[in-house]
């Protein structure tokens, strides 16, 4: 009986012991997007690469609507990170449309660029050659669906009324869509967006913007960059495509205290290893492209800014 007490005693140690480490874990939630998109994919692997690194700290995807929604659910304090793309984060940074937000940037994660899917049999080559056309742009929230309205003005059309333009619920139901035929086009972008692997799988293949194309995007709006996705990016994917892009960030509420976004960005960087051999896309994700991207170094948060710091980066 002793024994068996003795047993006892430990196990309510032990337990006590890791309850009280789960406890001490920080806390963070991070927003990323509606199913079957590329946030949703990046968040899920950053997180628990994070928490893999760092044991302190306890990051928690949520699922959202993506980036329109995140930017006001970020300042509200109603999420402590989340994924934002290029435009929208470009347009909250400079105040248009709204007031200039003090959401801060924890790390550039990867370079958005746009393009369309279409089936292997589509006769299109161009962007233009879809007007007109039956084509899904995303979700309404999504900042991809932003580039295609900036993309699309910049080449003199518009998004909703020069196409068939077709709004989703969710962004993986873009591809589907696609194969069986009910759009001719799908529009999206990132090395290993899930619906242009299901695109790629089911024997489609991209269009992008011809070389006169991108220099007029990039005349009109010069923080889209030209952009070339390499052959092979993806399954069966033979040639090169044109288009333009720009980076698109993880976000933090400006009250996020500097030590957790020194945590964040210190196991973003030690991870970043094991990151990028689980998701291509991550590669980009460093210290670097993030001074890179960012607007100035006042938009990066102190706490980054610290960890940049002490790597010798700035």
């Amino acid at each position: 009986m002793r024994a068996f007490g003795r047993l006892v005693l430990v196990c309510v140690l032990v337990l006590g012991f890791q309850g009280a480490a789960l406890a001490d874990k920080t806390k963070v939630s991070l927003g990323t997007a509606t199913k079957g998109g590329g946030f949703e994919v990046f968040g899920g692997g950053a997180a628990q690469v994070i928490n893999e690194t760092d044991p302190t700290l306890d990051v928690m995807p949520v699922g959202t609507k993506g980036s329109r929604e995140n930017i006001p659910l970020l300042e509200a304090g109603k999420l402590d990170t989340a994924l934002v793309a290029s435009l929208p984060a470009y347009e909250a940074f400079n105040g248009v449309g709204r007031a200039p937000t003090d959401l801060k940037i924890i790390t550039a994660i990867y370079s958005t660029f746009g393009m369309f899917a279409v089936r292997g049999d589509s006769p299109a080559a161009s962007f233009r050659d879809l007007v007109g056309k039956p084509v899904a742009w995303g979700t309404k929230s999504s900042g991809l669906t932003l580039l295609g309205k900036y993309v699309s003005e910049a080449l003199g059309l518009d998004r909703d009324k020069d196409f068939q333009a077709h709004f989703l619920a969710k962004a993986g139901d873009g591809a589907p869509m696609l194969l069986d035929g009910r759009i001719d086009g799908f529009w999206g972008g990132g090395v290993g967006w899930p619906g242009f692997v299901k695109a790629m799988k089911g024997g489609g293949r991209f269009v992008g913007l011809s070389a006169a194309d991108v220099a007029l995007v990039n005349a009109k709006h010069p923080f889209l960059k030209p952009f070339t996705l390499p052959a092979g990016s993806y399954e069966g994917q033979k040639e090169a495509v044109t288009s333009v892009a720009s980076y698109s960030f993880l976000l933090a509420r400006a009250d996020l205290p500097n030590d957790v976004t020194y945590r964040l960005a210190k196991a973003l960087h030690q991870g970043h290893g094991v990151l990028a051999g689980r998701l291509k896309q991550a590669q980009e994700t460093t210290p670097e492209n993030t001074i890179l991207a960012a607007p100035t170094p006042e938009h990066i948060h102190p706490g980054v800014r610290k960890y940049m710091d002490e790597i010798g980066l700035r």
